[in-house]
């Protein structure tokens, strides 16, 4: 079977996790004998190509920005990848039996929905989100978000066969008028399976691992962390990653006087990620806005508990069941992820031991290769799954 894959980043060169999901999805059927294509934007050096193994991996695109200084996606790269895609997929050379894309950026759908009448290919599509336009009209402002909406409302409109990671943009995707039939992913985790070890004491600190942009609201955790302490002095905080939210969480860092309880140091190797999710008392993730929320599902591999924020966009409280696993805060106010850090503190070792018996019950569920088994057969019978192959670990962190 001949299989296109469509996104304009590509892992490792772009690290998130829907680059993970495409490069995992492409390696497993790459694997299994079929003939995968990845369409992408270029975003190595020239003379370079982008490598993924068993893979054709083809640049739509010359290497381009993808965000503007405040972390928002600009508009031109997605237009210039739409008119990549439509150009690859009407070439004589390029046919497809199965042309698979990510929903956003919009434009290399609707290159695909164009190119599928004179091709005749299935259309796949993943939303990894699907924004409200409330979302839409904060994120662009009252014009360019209703602007937004509506391209979306036409990408819905698209006949396809889609796949979402949470029941909340399921029910979207249903409201939304979707053409074709909506199946929920549940798993998204590429790691090992087996039960966390016996737990013991956790450091008192909260752990942070993602983009540092304005959705992931990072610096939030700063003052949580400062009232925190007023009951818990040792509590210290490490927020991992980087983005256009630095300066914010840095200077929130500052104003709360935590320069030595509070750490900040980027991007750091992934073994480090790990050791220090580990060991923690929690993993914080105070978003507003997450498709999935892999972090949860990360830290629970490990024994350690989340705390995660009620927001009306934020599917990741979908994979904290109360006192289970962690705590849902009823928001990313000081005062509400606080209460929520103490809670998970004064839970002890009975928490993390509950949170390792709800991953062993979860895993199988939870992980990509249950995932990926229901797209690749999704495709048709010549793709029927047969196991787990080649699979990018690590951790999301978008």
């Amino acid at each position: 079977m001949r299989v296109c894959l469509v996104y304009d980043c590509l892992y490792p060169y772009t690290v998130g996790g829907a680059e993970r999901w495409y490069r995992n999805l492409g390696e497993r059927l790459a694997a299994e004998g079929h003939e995968v294509t990845y369409v992408t934007l270029r975003q190595w050096g020239r003379g370079e190509r982008g490598d993924v193994p068993g893979v054709r991996v083809v640049a739509a695109g010359p290497r381009m920005g993808l965000y503007a200084a405040e972390g928002r996606r600009r508009i031109l790269p997605p237009l210039v990848f739409g008119l990549g895609v439509l150009l690859h997929l009407l070439r004589p050379r390029n046919r497809y039996d199965v042309v698979h894309t990510a929903s956003f950026p919009y434009f290399s759908l609707l290159a695909a929905a164009v190119a599928r009448r004179p091709r005749g290919f299935r259309l796949v599509v993943d939303w990894h989100e699907v924004w409200s336009r409330e979302y839409w009209s904060g994120y662009l402002g009252a014009v360019g978000g209703r602007i937004g909406h509506l391209v979306q409302a036409l990408c819905l409109r698209v006949p396809q066969r889609a796949f979402c990671f949470s029941k909340m943009h399921g029910a979207r995707l249903r409201e939304g008028g979707v053409r074709g039939p909506v199946t929920v992913l549940e798993g998204e985790y590429a790691g090992a399976l087996e039960p966390p070890p016996p737990p013991e004491e956790a450091e008192p600190l909260v752990v942070f691992a993602g983009r540092l942009i304005p959705e992931k609201q990072a610096a939030a955790l700063v003052p949580a962390i400062a009232l925190a302490r007023e009951r818990l002095p040792e509590l210290r905080g490490l927020i991992l990653g980087d983005g256009p939210e630095r300066a914010g969480v840095l200077a929130a860092v500052s104003a709360s006087g935590l320069d030595g309880a509070v750490s900040v140091p980027g991007f750091v190797a992934s073994e480090e990620v790990d050791r220090s999710m580990r060991s923690a008392l929690c993993v914080a993730l105070p978003s507003r806005r997450e498709g999935y929320g892999l972090v949860v599902v990360e830290a629970s591999s490990k024994g350690t508990p989340s705390v995660v924020a009620r927001a009306p966009d934020n599917a990741a409280v979908e994979l904290v069941e109360e006192g289970v696993n962690g705590f849902v805060a009823a928001s990313a106010g000081a005062a509400d992820l606080a209460e929520a850090i103490l809670r998970v503190s004064e839970a002890g070792l009975a928490l993390r031991e509950s949170t390792g018996r709800w991953f062993a019950h979860n895993a199988r569920r939870l992980s990509i290769d249950s995932s990926l088994e229901l797209v690749a057969a999704s495709y048709g019978g010549q793709a029927r799954a047969r196991g787990s192959f080649g699979l990018t670990t690590g951790s999301r962190r978008s």
